[in-house]
């Protein structure tokens, strides 16, 4: 080292003239006693040293498949390592002024994220999840197709209904698509946990507002009060789709996206 930098993973300062390991592809840098607790997933350094602080999905992507922004990765990741066994996962809120530091702190970071290993709540993590999708500019389920998911989810007919879903899905930006899928899957390892008590309605109720939103930046009173519990039917009936149909969105990187 020539200039004193801090560590990616602990976060203290490695000293001038010490050996330290470096990242060739994300210049990632660590003490060498720190390897053994570096995030697995490397990506490229952004172009730019940090994130915008608001944005569509897109923006925070990275530019090689599966489209899933490092920031989401990092929190389901943490989440599914330490939090499977926590009752009221995503429902129970974290500390929110940690959550709002954490998330300013990996925007700031970019494509380099510091370890959650720190955050010694993982519901804390679980918020800022949370508060990254519900910041975006649109929602997961764009503005644009917003009415198409709505629709496809009232269909009575439950084949049909899936149908429906599959289709719209599939129309929706790389980005959105790539995260949406990568979401389910987890969504459906926390609902299949018996600690988390966080079942397939707990989790659409939590994660309608944030997934599904509006069909507009500004929605009217009467739009909310009518999109509230639509929102949660389109996630309930998007966590009913079998997981491989997920999985042919991101991959065969998902198993080196999360532990299984």
């Amino acid at each position: 080292v020539i200039r004193p930098e801090p560590c990616s993973v602990c976060g203290s300062r490695i000293r001038f003239g010490k050996t330290a390991i470096k990242c060739c592809q994300c210049q990632l840098l660590l003490h060498t006693k720190c390897r053994e607790q570096c995030p697995s997933l490397c990506t490229p350094r952004p172009h730019h040293h940090s994130w915008p602080r608001e944005g569509v999905l897109a923006d925070f992507a990275p530019s090689v498949p599966p489209l899933v922004p490092t920031l989401v990765v990092q929190c389901v990741t943490e989440v599914e390592t330490r939090g499977l066994t926590e009752t009221g996962l995503y429902r129970v809120p974290g500390a929110e002024q940690l959550v709002r530091e954490w998330k300013r702190k990996l925007l700031r970071a970019g494509g380099v994220l510091p370890a959650l290993s720190s955050v010694a709540d993982i519901h804390v993590v679980c918020g800022v999840l949370k508060d990254f999708l519900r910041g975006l500019k649109e929602p997961l389920v764009t503005f644009s197709l917003h009415p198409a998911f709505l629709r496809a989810a009232d269909i009575p007919d439950e084949a049909a209904s899936d149908t429906a879903l599959r289709h719209v899905v599939s129309k929706l930006p790389p980005a959105n698509r790539d995260t949406l899928a990568f979401l389910m899957l987890h969504l459906l390892r926390v609902s299949h946990s018996p600690d988390c008590k966080m079942d397939v309605l707990n989790l659409s109720r939590v994660f309608g507002p944030t997934l599904v939103g509006h069909s507009s930046a500004n929605p009217t009173p009467l739009a909310i009060m009518e999109d509230t519990p639509r929102q949660c039917k389109v996630v309930a009936r998007l966590l009913s789709l079998p997981p491989s149909f997920w999985r042919g969105f991101v991959g065969t990187e998902q198993e080196n996206l999360v532990p299984m």
